[in-house]
């Protein structure tokens, strides 16, 4: 029949167990001691527990071992010989995911794995004396733990999202990796938006420990013994974030010299991120259609200078589709008056441009539709259009170079006797003669009011055709000159100024 623990065994806790375990160790011990000097009892031992010796030997191994380091032990107090000595702490931090940048809240979500290595030499032993053990695993809530928390949280988390076991090493080495997915706080520079790069930095720093009792540093590099100085990535197990692009993962210690080695804010551990964002979201779904759409106002000049109307309606149209361009970029950037985004100063120049434009129509439409009755055309105007280099006349005077040549021979008096005398021979010749006077004025006033209200209209026509090459330029000109600034805006090849280090791994 097989051995069958007790029931015990299964309902204690593990510190319960170590010594059930220690116990069982030490019986057998006394047992196999025994009966190597009674070879009957050995005999009857073997035939009847074959399998129950290795069963207990093996399952109380590292049981035996933790009982004996725990036995005395206070998980409340600092692993420390003496008051004055300090604590190593060495700090790593693994990213595995660039979850998002909230650029409205401010916040950044990572995931990472943080590891935290320091000695414990409370927690040492001798691999011979225990079976060969190397190391062990416990639970994290049994072991002094350094309270190094995330400081420029956003949402009041500190811990980490799963507590993982601590392994300890025979040497008092204690490692532990637990995973944690952080929201920090991130200023946002939104001079460039979308062609920003965004600096954002992960803060640790302890608690209740300070800087005399607790010493926070980098962790090292076991080959190159080199303190790792940036954010380790996992090729494996690192997600690509579609939006930005990690450029420099610098890691640092940093010494807060306003304070004193008994603050807190002394020292810290900082981990940024510089990341690019990758523009072409934006550049698909927001600068293209905005300038496709802001570039139809141009195109209503030409429209008939007297089609003030339908013009004003296209400028209008695009001008509101402008204000709803720009109320999707409010809805993105923060709610701050340090910087206008760049996207933003481009909605505001094309506005710009279009409100000039739907005044320099309604100029027009006025212009156009002047006649004699209202304006009076000077000379002045009209030598100015001459200067203006039109094509086309600007009044179609009737040519009157003729009229005095056919009249300088034809004697002044002798028509007016002529008249008189065919008035009073036949009146009927009188009154056709001046029907015949009454409507040649009638039509010389039609056609002198006809073109000078053509003139008005080639006037118009004019402006439109200056005003349509210089709102082409300043359109072409702006919109070239403002998203080049962005294109130049690239990060630098250092992730701090002054300094001309790049940490990443060699």
């Amino acid at each position: 029949m097989g051995f069958t623990p007790p029931i015990s065994h299964h309902i204690l806790p593990w510190h319960s167990a170590v010594s059930s375990c220690s116990l069982t160790h030490s019986l057998t011990h006394s047992l196999t001691h025994s009966l190597t000097h009674s070879p009957t009892l050995s005999l009857s031992f073997s035939l009847s527990h074959t399998h129950t010796l290795p069963c207990a030997v093996s399952c109380n191994e590292e049981s035996k071992l933790i009982g004996d380091l725990f036995r005395g032990y206070n998980k409340n107090i600092r692993p420390a010989a003496h008051p004055t000595d300090k604590v190593e702490v060495q700090v790593k931090l693994i990213l595995t995911n660039l979850i998002s940048l909230n650029e409205k809240e401010e916040t950044l979500t990572t995931n990472v794995w943080i590891e935290i290595q320091w000695n414990d030499i409370r927690l040492a032993w001798n691999t011979s004396e225990y079976f060969g053990i190397e190391v062990i695993r416990v639970p994290y809530n049994t072991v002094w733990l350094p309270d190094i928390v995330l400081e420029n949280n956003i949402d009041g988390k500190f811990d980490v999202a799963y507590y993982a076991n601590v392994l300890i090493y025979s040497s008092g080495y204690m490692y532990w990796l637990p995973p944690a997915i952080y929201r920090s706080t991130c200023a946002i520079e939104i001079t460039y938006f979308p062609f920003d790069y965004q600096n954002c930095t992960l803060v640790f720093r302890s608690q209740t420990y300070s800087a005399n009792e607790l010493e926070i540093m980098l962790a090292v590099d076991t080959e190159t013994e080199q303190p790792i100085e940036w954010v380790d990535i996992d090729p494996e197990a690192f997600t690509e974030n579609g939006e930005w692009a990690i450029k420099h993962r610098p890691a640092r210690k940093l010494i807060n010299s306003r304070y004193t080695p008994d603050d807190l804010e002394y020292q810290e551990i900082s981990f940024n991120l510089v990341i690019q964002r990758k523009p072409l979201f934006y550049i698909i779904n927001i600068i293209l259609p905005c300038s496709l759409i802001s570039s139809l106002v141009v195109l209503a000049y030409f429209l008939p200078a007297q089609a003030g109307g339908q013009k004003l309606t296209v400028s209008i149209s695009v001008l509101l589709a402008q204000t709803v361009f720009l109320f999707l970029i409010a809805q993105k950037v923060p709610e701050t008056s340090l910087n206008v985004p760049l996207i933003g100063k481009y909605l505001i120049f094309v506005m710009s441009v279009t409100t000039l434009i739907a005044t320099n129509q309604i100029v027009v439409l006025n212009i156009s539709l002047r006649s004699p009755n209202t304006h009076t055309m000077s000379h002045t105007i009209k030598h100015w259009m001459v200067l203006m280099c039109l094509c086309y006349p600007l009044v179609n005077d009737i040519d009157v170079s003729l009229l005095p040549s056919l009249v300088d021979g034809i004697d002044v008096s002798t028509t007016a006797s002529l008249y008189k005398s065919l008035a009073q021979a036949a009146p009927e010749i009188k009154e056709c003669v001046d029907a015949c006077n009454f409507i040649t004025e009638s039509t010389k006033q039609a056609n002198d009011i006809g073109s000078e209200m053509e003139s008005w209209v080639l006037i118009g026509k004019m402006i439109d055709k200056v005003c349509f090459w210089v709102a082409m330029a300043l359109f072409s000109i702006g919109t070239v000159a403002i998203f080049l600034t962005g294109h130049f805006n690239s990060v630098p090849d250092f992730p701090f100024p002054g300094e001309n280090k790049r940490y990443l791994p060699s």
